[in-house]
């Protein structure tokens, strides 16, 4: 694995999932990392020096995952099945399938979920265009529609998350904006992509460009940070949807960022970005600090491919939005 190194704190190692404590402030930046990929067909986690620690079999093209307090996997195996899985015995001890709602026949895909603080699990169900937050037994307990011009069930949606205001925060992949809803399904925000004085180009690589976003997070001071998809770019822009910040696709010296994926805002205020697709000679992650400095990445096209579309920091001490 071929990381940068630059003068901050290491975490070490203590267990499988576990929280490392900080060393000395002048060791060099080293993380651990969750990551899948579907051309490696698995899922697995890296050590600070980047060695395979654990991994477990999915071919499936995952867009998601989370890490929970009890130190299981939140993940999804198929098009449809979204599961909770024990790391150190690698079964599945939690599972929701989504069907086809009443009146549709149609194809479902689950790009993005999250577990929720009452122990309740949100799903999006593209296709069914909807979200749906399910109990433990699997039951839907509640649903929120959503609002596409000609729902996809490929494209409705990418990464969803619930912010803490009880509203939602939705990628809509194909209608390339993102949408808050509130819990009735009424749209209390929006922000629309655009080409950023580019042409669009096909393509999944660093030549493709489009607005196809794929993530976005609710910062602190009520921003929102935008993971562009093949925009190639990430964006934060403010509640009137001004531009106040961005990393454009060249913008970091030696990489080319292609379809931006995974957003994490570190407690120090850098942000963790995921370049899917970028091609061997790009890193699949990038940690930079708002002064658009690249202090580590994650470079390894031997355990994960060009298909490493979603990723999780693990030791990180503090909070992180993610």
């Amino acid at each position: 694995m071929e990381r940068i190194r630059m003068p901050r704190s290491i975490l070490v190692l203590a267990g499988l999932l576990a929280v490392p404590a900080f060393a000395s402030a002048a060791d060099p930046v080293a993380h651990r990392v969750l990551a899948a990929d579907r051309g490696k067909g698995h899922i697995a986690i890296l050590d600070a020096d980047g060695k395979v620690e654990w991994e477990m079999a999915n071919k499936h093209d995952v867009h998601d995952l989370h890490v929970l307090p009890n130190g299981h996997i939140l993940t999804h195996t198929s098009s449809t099945n979204v599961v909770e899985i024990d790391p150190k015995k690698k079964e599945i001890v939690w599972k929701y399938e989504a069907k086809p709602k009443e009146g549709y026949k149609g194809r479902i895909e689950i790009h993005s979920f999250q577990r929720l603080d009452d122990g309740n699990t949100m799903i999006a169900e593209s296709g069914n265009t909807r979200i749906v937050e399910v109990d433990k037994s699997g039951k839907i307990v509640k649903q929120i529609p959503l609002k596409v011009k000609q729902s996809n069930a490929h494209r409705d949606t990418r990464m969803v998350r619930k912010l803490v205001s009880g509203n939602y925060l939705v990628c809509h992949e194909g209608e390339g904006a993102v949408v808050e809803y509130d819990g009735d399904g009424k749209v209390v925000w929006s922000y629309k992509l655009d080409l950023g004085d580019r042409k669009r180009s096909d393509g999944h690589g660093p030549e493709g460009h489009g607005v196809e976003v794929f993530g976005a997070v609710r910062l602190e001071n009520g921003n929102t940070l935008i993971a562009g998809g093949n925009n190639n770019r990430v964006l934060e822009v403010d509640p009137k949807g001004k531009i106040v910040w961005q990393i454009d696709q060249k913008d970091l010296p030696g990489i080319t960022l292609a379809w931006v994926t995974t957003l994490q805002v570190l407690p120090n205020g850098n942000i963790v970005i995921g370049n899917c697709h970028a091609g061997p000679e790009n890193p699949q992650l990038i940690e930079v600090t708002k002064e658009k400095k690249v202090v580590w990445t994650m470079k390894d096209h031997k355990t994960f491919g060009n298909d490493t579309a979603s990723a999780v920091i693990l030791d990180v001490k503090g909070k992180v939005i993610r």
